[in-house]
C-alpha cells in the first residue's frame, strides 16, 4: 500500500473533518514512513482516539482497538482459547479411537483460537491501524509484555508456534498520564503531546462537528471553555465536551448563553460534583469573560 505525502495526510485530516495543525500531521507522517508506533499523550477530550478513527479512514483500513484498563493481561490482549467449544469437541470425541496425541493436536489448532486486538492485528494480510488506548491505565506487567510484540513484530504461542506479523499495524498508543510510561516504552515510539485547543481552533472545531450553531452562540460556548480552563478543576472538560454541549443547546434551539441556561446545561460539560459546585460559585465571573452577562 502506498502511504499518503505529508501534504495529502494534512488534506485528508481536514477532509474527514479533524482540525489539525502541521505537527499532528507530521507525526503522522513520520510514524507510517519509519514503521514506528506514535504515543499521543495530552489531557482527556483533545481528540487523541479520534486521530486512531481518522487514520483508518485515510488509509481506508480497520481499526483494532485495544482499551487498556487495570489488569489487563495478555489474554485479554492477545488470545485465548475458545474453552467451551474445545469441551464440547472432546465430548463428540469421547466415544471414537483418537488417541490422546491427536486429541491436543485438535483442540490446540486455530480452529479454538480467540485472536484479541493485538494478534488480530499482526495476523491480518492489509496493513490495519491498532489503536492502543489510555495505556497508561494498565500494569507495568502488560507494558513489559507489550515491550516484545513492538521489537519483534511476533508472538509465540506455546501450543501453535510463532505467529510473525504479515504486515506491520501502524500503532497509535494513548495515555492521560496517570502514571509515568517506562523509558523503555516511550523509545520505541514517536511522541505527540495535544494540549487544549486555542480559542480559534476550537471555535473551528466546534463550527465543523455541529455545522448548524449559531456563530456568535459558538464563540461563546468556546470562550467559556476557555475560562473554564482556566479555573483549577479536578476534571477539566475538553473539546468532546465543548462539542456535545454545542450539539445539545442547538438541539433545543438556544442561539445564546445565558446565566439560566448555563446552570441548567453545565452537567453536560462538567462530570464532577466539587467542579460543579465551584463552577456556579463563580458563574459570574466566567460570563463575564465570555462576554454574556448583559445578557443574563
Amino acid at each position: 500500500m502506498q502511504l499518503p505525502s505529508l501534504d495529502q495526510i494534512q488534506g485528508l485530516l481536514n477532509k474527514q473533518g479533524y482540525i489539525s495543525e502541521e505537527f499532528i500531521a507530521m507525526s503522522l507522517f513520520l510514524s507510517m514512513q519509519l514503521e514506528k508506533p506514535l504515543l499521543i499523550e495530552g489531557p482527556a477530550g483533545v481528540g487523541k482516539t479520534e486521530i486512531a478513527k481518522v487514520l483508518a479512514k485515510i488509509l481506508d483500513t480497520e481499526l483494532i482497538r485495544l482499551q487498556c484498563y487495570e489488569g489487563l493481561d495478555s489474554s485479554h490482549a492477545l488470545y485465548e482459547w475458545n474453552y467451551q467449544h474445545q469441551l464440547l469437541y472432546l465430548k463428540m470425541l469421547d466415544e471414537s479411537n483418537t488417541s490422546l496425541k491427536e486429541k491436543e493436536a485438535n483442540i490446540f489448532s486455530e480452529k479454538f483460537l480467540l485472536k484479541r486486538p493485538i494478534l488480530d492485528a499482526i495476523s491480518r494480510e492489509k496493513n490495519v491501524v491498532l489503536l492502543i488506548d489510555e495505556i497508561d491505565r494498565a500494569d507495568e506487567e502488560f507494558e513489559s509484555f507489550l515491550l516484545e510484540v513492538l521489537s519483534d513484530w511476533q508472538i509465540t504461542i506455546p501450543e501453535i508456534g510463532t505467529y510473525i506479523a504479515k504486515s506491520k499495524p501502524h500503532i497509535i498508543l494513548t495515555g492521560n498520564r496517570t502514571r509515568e510510561l517506562s523509558e523503555a516504552l516511550r523509545r520505541r515510539c514517536l511522541y505527540l503531546w495535544i494540549d487544549y485547543p486555542s480559542f480559534e481552533k476550537e471555535l473551528a472545531i466546534v463550527q465543523t462537528k455541529v455545522p448548524n450553531i449559531d456563530q456568535n452562540l459558538g464563540k461563546e460556548i468556546c470562550l467559556f471553555m476557555k475560562a473554564l480552563r482556566e479555573m483549577r478543576l479536578e476534571k477539566t472538560p475538553g473539546v468532546s465536551e465543548a462539542i456535545d454541549w454545542a450539539t445539545a443547546l442547538v438541539n433545543m434551539n438556544i442561539d445564546h448563553l445565558d446565566k439560566k441556561i448555563v446552570e441548567d446545561t453545565l452537567g453536560v460539560v462538567l462530570k464532577d460534583w466539587q467542579d460543579m459546585k465551584h463552577t456556579q460559585d463563580s458563574l459570574d465571573e466566567l460570563l463575564l469573560k465570555t462576554g454574556v452577562s448583559k445578557k443574563m
